[in-house]
Order: structure tokens, then C-alpha cells, then sequence
């Protein structure tokens, strides 16, 4: 099981992380001591000093594919996730100022939240689906897979030029604007539509 995101999927986002609007989606990998399960506490780890979440449309792949054509890759997928990219800021700013790569800012164990699964065929359409995160009951991030630079179909099939998808693969959409720093005794909650999928605390 691999674990594939999608960096700069959302222009509000890029904008306020000053980053260039990108002409094809921007991948990076986890490995799976990042995941995050079953609303476990996410303990902020001692190597950096801001730790931003990222809330994000996760979709969990049911058959192998590569070189999957857009038109088929809603078949590569049946159900719909919630996540958050923990993400150590200022050590992945150091790092990218450096030309340097930044697995360390993203990669790092218990950086991937995971949330339980929603059948796609909940929702009317994928590309129209409301989300939320709010931390101690305040909203800090609200999105619309309408909004994504790349849609999940494109998604899908551009990753799997490059990789091999296989059964239980995960992929994170990207993330919306409000990213912002955690600390010790947050409580994050995450939503799809009005459905409570995650909720958990900073430690």
C-alpha cells in the first residue's frame, strides 16, 4: 500500500503559500507508518516548531491500473475519505529554500490522518462535494472538490503514468486554503457535507 498527495490543488491555497499555479499535478509519497487511524491523537514530534494541517479529499484505489485513461478512472475508486497532510512548515520552508527534497516536512510517522470511508455513490457528483475542518469548533478550513485545479479523474489518471496503482493505494487530493499551525490540546473535527468523518486531538 503506497500513499500518493497532491500538492497545489487549489488556487487559494497556493496563493497564500506564494507558490506558482502548476501546469500539471504535483506528487509526492508517504510511506504507511505515516497513516494516522481510528481518531488516534496526533503528537507534534520535537524536530520543527510549526506543524500546519491540511484537510483533504482522500480516495482509497479497488483495482490495478496503469496508464489509466481519464474516462476510466472513476472505475479505479469507490469510496471517499477525509485526511489531513501534517505538514512541519518552517522545516519544509528550510528545506525547499535549500533545492532540497522535503519528505521530512511531509513524510514524517503519524502525518497522514486517515478517517473512515463514504460510498462514492452517496454524492450526485465528486466533483461537488463540501468539506470541512474545524479545530476547538471553529472553521478553519472550508473546500469544494469543485475547486480543484486537477480533478480526481485527472488525478488518477496522470499518478498512474508514473506508478502502478494497486488495491488499498491511497491518494490525497490536495488541500484548500486555511492551512495553519496546531498545538498541544487542539481538538480537529473533519466533515464531508454534514457527515462528522474525523476527530481527534493535538497532543
Amino acid at each position: 500500500m503506497k500513499i500518493l498527495c497532491i500538492g497545489r490543488n487549489y488556487v487559494k491555497h497556493i496563493e497564500e503559500l506564494n507558490n506558482q499555479v502548476p501546469t500539471e499535478p504535483v506528487i509526492f509519497a508517504k510511506p504507511d507508518s505515516a497513516l494516522l487511524l481510528k481518531n488516534k491523537p496526533f503528537f507534534i514530534p520535537d524536530f520543527a516548531k510549526e506543524f500546519h494541517h491540511e484537510v483533504e479529499i482522500v480516495v482509497r484505489i479497488n483495482r490495478i491500473g496503469k496508464n489509466i485513461a481519464p474516462q476510466f478512472a472513476h472505475r479505479y475508486y469507490e469510496e471517499i475519505g477525509l485526511g489531513v497532510d501534517f505538514t512541519a512548515r518552517d522545516l519544509q520552508s528550510e528545506l525547499k529554500s535549500k533545492g532540497l527534497p522535503w519528505e521530512k516536512a511531509k513524510a514524517f510517522d503519524g502525518s497522514a490522518v486517515l478517517s473512515k470511508f463514504i460510498n462514492k455513490d452517496k454524492f450526485s457528483d465528486v466533483q461537488n462535494i463540501n468539506f470541512k475542518m474545524e479545530k476547538n469548533d471553529e472553521t478553519v478550513q472550508d473546500g469544494n472538490t469543485a475547486h480543484m485545479i486537477f480533478p480526481i479523474d485527472r488525478i488518477i489518471s496522470h499518478v498512474s503514468q508514473y506508478f502502478t496503482l494497486k488495491i488499498g493505494d491511497l491518494i490525497y487530493t490536495g488541500t484548500p486554503a486555511g492551512v495553519g499551525p496546531v498545538a498541544i490540546n487542539d481538538r480537529l473535527k473533519g466533515y464531508i457535507e454534514n457527515e462528522l468523518m474525523f476527530d481527534f486531538l493535538v497532543k
